[in-house]
């Protein structure tokens, strides 16, 4: 174990304190709150009335102008137009008082008739008769209101009982009809003369006595009087409700108030008193909020991890790594945002976001990876807001999470985690799309130049996220003592030098261990477990046998067994030997323990025994304890399933006609036997996971050793063809 695991290792064992849990996460937290204190805390601006202002500035909160909605309610409020009412009632009025007027001049003409006068003289005596124009009109006045008599001339009275009935009857209904089309109309005060006019024009088509058409023109123009008046409450009803349609006018957050040496005139100065940078007074509530922020995210995951994750050890050994992890892309963040602002550029969508994802994915899990993205995608939006407090870089933030969700998704398929440069690849073109479509939402105007800046920017994102994967990886790996996806691939690989030194020194062996190793994988990953961890040691599982190869029946090319001229005794050390060998051996090349473990604990302490029944014959006295292999027994799942797989493989490839029900009863002979001799004690898998195991080997097993055709002796097959 190297300096580094020892270092871990001894952190590892702090951790298993509650007291350095905690502590931890307060280090952790100090650290983030430490990088993004300078994003949050009050910039101080100095801007004069009348002068250039020195930088350009944004608003860090979203204010109402009042000022200006004022502005804009007074304008619309001087927009809306006076409201006029019609009153429609008027030209009614008017008709039945014309109507009337001409009604009491027939009347009175009736009443006055000399004629009826001489009708009448018979019944009630003799009448002198009315005859004089005067006391005619005199009769027609008293009929009518004092207000209609000053207003109609005496000449119109006059007019009117000289008349007789006929040419009443039709000035009457020319003037009501004249009357009633002008009235019917909208009359402003400005428009009276006009409509006396208009009434004027209509009437004089009438076919009557010119004095009898100047009686109707003028009683047509006392008629025709204003009808629209001015409506103050429906005026200042329509004010109101221009004037609440009207939005408030506010300063939006990330909003130009000022540029760089541009004026700042009144309206500028007060824009900047609105936003508060004109106050000197001092606040810590950005401080506050950032504090609040950053405890309730570590709490979140204090909580995640302490009740979440069940193995102590593995516990530990992931909050390790998720804190090295998240301080290293902290400060690869901060790195970029301080960069980005001095070359004062959008240099921040180089930053590998996807790397701490990819990291955490191959040594951890997807729930960590998906909660590490999450973790600095928060952050980054404060990071990279461009030192303005108070505004907050969601499209940043977005461009982080989603980078990092799809590197998870790529890195999820079969076989990329060994082709994490690829993953890489195609996580740039992901981020180029990302990017453009933040561009095209927002509707930037930018130049060519600008474009091919951010597709250079989010290519350079994906790759290096993948270049600092594949660098850091070994790192992790060495330090805590990770056996990854990757180093899995790297180490099954032919071309390796112990599985070369098994294929040619142990033929047979190796053939053997590609048969377990399949048999294996298949049945790890039935139950959940790790089918590659399995597949690559079964690989490597007996490569203690290469040091006496021949020993084992395997590699007995057209030879005599040697054990026939051995002792038990003898031949007990060789066997169980390629155990302990194989262990030796694979730690002198620096394998990882898993690899180990599965070499030395795969027979676990189960009994030889063939050469425990010789030796009985030989020597009753025998101890069965002298011929079971030293252990230890199985700890890992995978380790008693490739010990199932490596008894059953060495069983089916001996019988002489294995069928599916041979085979079946085999498995489950030997996987009984085995739970009976008490190897599965300390491991965890279960009974039912023990019934998966056995389902699976027999379907790869019947796969293997299928029954195949026939086929007739070659002279047989000869004469078929001949006839």
């Amino acid at each position: 174990m190297n300096r580094i695991q020892k270092f871990f290792t001894k952190i590892k064992g702090l951790l298993v304190h509650r007291f350095f849990q905690v502590l931890l996460f307060l280090i952790l937290g100090l650290f983030a709150y430490g990088l993004m204190f300078s994003n949050v805390k009050p910039e101080k601006i100095q801007v004069e009335l009348f002068k250039p202002a020195e930088q350009t500035i944004r608003s860090t909160k979203t204010v109402e102008d009042t000022y200006k909605t004022e502005q804009e309610k007074e304008e619309i409020s001087k927009q809306v137009a006076d409201v006029y009412t019609l009153k429609k009632e008027y030209a009614k009025n008017k008709v039945d008082l014309i109507s009337s007027i001409f009604d009491s001049a027939i009347e009175v003409n009736k009443e006055t008739d000399p004629e009826r006068d001489k009708k009448e003289e018979g019944k009630e005596g003799k009448k002198e008769p009315i005859k004089t124009d005067a006391q005619k009109v005199s009769i027609l006045k008293e009929k009518l209101t004092d207000e209609v008599n000053r207003n109609i001339e005496d000449s119109v009275f006059l007019a009117l009982v000289q008349a007789d009935e006929d040419e009443l009857e039709i000035a009457k209904d020319s003037t009501i009809t004249a009357v009633n089309n002008v009235m019917s109309s909208r009359i402003a005060a400005s428009d009276v003369e006009n409509a006396k006019k208009k009434v004027v024009e209509e009437l004089g088509y009438m076919s009557i006595n010119s004095d009898m058409k100047k009686a109707s023109n003028s009683l047509a123009r006392t008629a025709i009087i204003q009808n629209v008046f001015f409506d103050k409450d429906k005026t200042e009803e329509q004010r109101r409700k221009a004037i609440e349609s009207v939005e408030p006018i506010r300063i939006l957050q990330g909003q130009i108030i000022v540029e760089e040496n541009q004026l700042v005139d009144r309206d500028v100065y007060r824009q900047l008193e609105l936003a508060g940078f004109l106050s000197t007074e001092s606040t810590i509530y950005p401080y506050i909020g950032l504090l609040l922020f950053i405890l309730l995210t570590f709490g979140a995951f204090y909580y995640f991890f302490y009740f979440s994750i069940s193995k102590r050890d593995n516990k530990y050994n992931q909050l390790l790594i998720f804190s090295l992890v998240f301080i290293l892309s902290m400060a690869t963040m901060k790195t970029v945002s301080v960069l980005a602002d001095l070359k004062n550029s959008n240099l921040e969508y180089i930053f590998p976001g996807a790397m701490a994802a990819m990291l955490i994915k191959i040594l951890l899990n997807d729930k960590l990876a998906v909660a590490m993205i999450i973790l600095l995608g928060s952050y980054g939006t404060i990071i990279f807001n461009g030192d303005t407090p108070g505004n907050l870089d969601f499209s940043m933030g977005l461009y982080i999470i989603f980078g990092g969700l799809a590197a998870i998704i790529i890195l999820s398929r079969p076989n990329f985690k060994s082709k994490v440069l690829i993953a890489g690849l195609l996580m740039s073109l992901i981020n180029m799309a990302f990017v453009f479509s933040l561009i095209f939402i927002m509707d930037g105007h930018y130049t060519k130049m600008e474009y091919l800046y951010y597709g250079a920017a989010a290519i350079g994102s994906g790759v290096g996220s993948a270049v600092l994967t594949m660098g850091l990886l070994p790192f992790f790996e060495a330090g805590f003592g990770i056996l990854s996806s990757m180093k899995l691939i790297e180490l099954s690989n032919p071309n390796h030098p112990l599985l070369r030194k098994i294929l040619i020194e142990a033929p047979g062996t190796y053939h053997h261990s590609v048969m377990v190793a399949n048999l294996a994988e298949s049945a790890c990953e039935a139950i959940g477990s790790n089918g590659l961890l399995a597949r690559v040691g079964s690989y490597y599982h007996d490569i203690g046998k290469t040091k006496r190869p021949h020993f084992f029946i395997e590699n007995q090319m057209n030879e005599e067994n040697p054990h026939n001229r051995l002792q038990p005794e003898t031949s007990r050390d060789i066997i169980i030997a390629h155990a302990v060998d194989g262990g030796e051996m694979l730690r002198s090349h620096k394998f990882p323990k898993e690899i180990v473990d599965i070499a030395e604990q795969h027979h676990g302490t189960t009994l030889l025994k063939f050469f425990y029944h010789k030796a009985k014959k030989q020597d009753d006295t025998t101890v069965e304890a002298c011929y079971r292999y030293p252990g230890p027994r199985a700890k890992m799942k995978e380790v008693a399933v490739i010990g199932i797989a490596d008894s059953v493989e060495a069983a089916v490839r001996s019988m002489q006609h294995p069928t599916p029900e041979k085979i079946e009863e085999l498995v489950s002979f030997i996987i009984q036997d085995r739970i009976q001799d008490g190897q599965f004690d300390e491991c965890d898998i279960t009974m039912r996971e023990l019934s998966i195991v056995k389902h699976s080997l027999c379907e790869s097993l019947n796969g293997i050793f299928h029954s195949r055709i026939e086929y007739p002796e070659p002279d047989k097959l000869g004469q078929k063809v001949k006839e």
